[in-house]
């Protein structure tokens, strides 16, 4: 028995649309990071149109197609089965299919899994088109009130926590505002790491942004720090946005000292000369001298 061909099309509060045809290619489409308003009438058409729509969990995204009356089929890619699916819809593009590209949430390839994709079927020849839409990078920096003229975008933090804090001293040096993701089972940690290499940097706290319990703290590093450290809502997907340096001058002695013995509360003195150095750029020699001698003093005084 033949089965009844898909229909191209969508729907909007009961109104329905017919979606137009598309070009064989690879579109990669942004979508709703909370509110499932948040999506472009060109990625409704594009989901509708499109052959098949390779997903990181077919779940999550069957819930979007489902609300807008969409009904093209859904095949997971993601970091587990990508060296397997990548070929396969490489080939389907190559026959003449258009494939979309999505994510759980907000745009592809950002923090989730495509960057080969993308790479290989510029590579083979293919067609890549890119739909503009919701992203939480650009939505927490714009709701922070933070400088946005220059930013860097780092993703996760390293869960380990010697690591993390490496890293956290390296971007202690960057001349631009941050922007982190963090999930609620590590926001205290991180931030009181963060705290301890920033200093009293300004920073924002965003949670579940566009959903209906949307938060957005701002404060101090130690002071939003303090209070995640207590009994505050950890539930959802975190944006850390933090202020670049005030300046580029070189800190006060009594200023690295603090720092220095903030690291010696957390690491070794090899570590937090690591971390101090990587800060403030000040000569290894030097920091290493002074914390040995702060570390001796701590001893002395215990």
């Amino acid at each position: 028995m033949t089965q009844p061909e898909r229909r191209s099309e969508f729907h909007i509060a009961g109104t329905r649309y017919a979606a137009p045809r598309l070009a064989a290619g690879l579109y990669l489409v942004a979508t709703p990071i909370g509110n499932l308003g948040d999506i472009t009438l060109r990625a409704l058409e594009t989901l509708a149109a499109a052959d098949l729509i390779a997903c990181e969990d077919t779940r999550v995204s069957r819930k979007l197609l489902d609300h807008y009356g969409i009904e093209t089929a859904l095949t997971p890619y993601h970091e587990h089965n990508a060296a397997v699916a990548r070929p396969k819809l490489l080939g389907r593009i190559a026959d003449g299919a258009a494939v979309a590209l999505i994510s759980d949430a907000g745009t592809p390839l950002i923090s989730d899994p495509g960057f080969k994709l993308v790479r290989e079927a510029r590579d083979a020849g293919l067609s890549v088109t890119a739909l503009p839409g919701a992203s939480a990078v650009l939505t927490a920096l714009v709701a922070s009130g933070l400088p946005t003229d220059r930013f860097l975008f780092e993703g996760f933090l390293p869960a380990k926590a010697t690591q993390r804090r490496a890293r956290i001293a390296e971007l202690a040096r960057i001349p631009a505002s941050i922007v982190l993701f963090e999930g609620g089972s590590r926001i205290d940690d991180s931030l009181a790491d963060l705290a301890a290499a920033f200093g009293e940097r300004e920073a924002a706290i965003c949670r579940e942004l566009t959903k209906l319990h949307e938060e957005v703290r701002r404060d101090t590093l130690a002071v939003l720090a303090a209070h995640y450290a207590g009994d505050s809502e950890t539930r959802g997907e975190f944006v850390i946005v933090i202020a670049p340096p005030a300046d580029e001058a070189a800190p006060a002695a009594g200023d690295v000292d603090a720092l220095i013995r903030a690291a010696l509360e957390r690491v070794s003195v090899k570590d937090a000369v690591g971390e101090i150095v990587a800060a403030t750029g000040l000569p290894r020699r030097d920091v290493y001298q002074r914390a040995l001698e702060l570390a001796k003093e701590r001893n002395d005084a215990s």
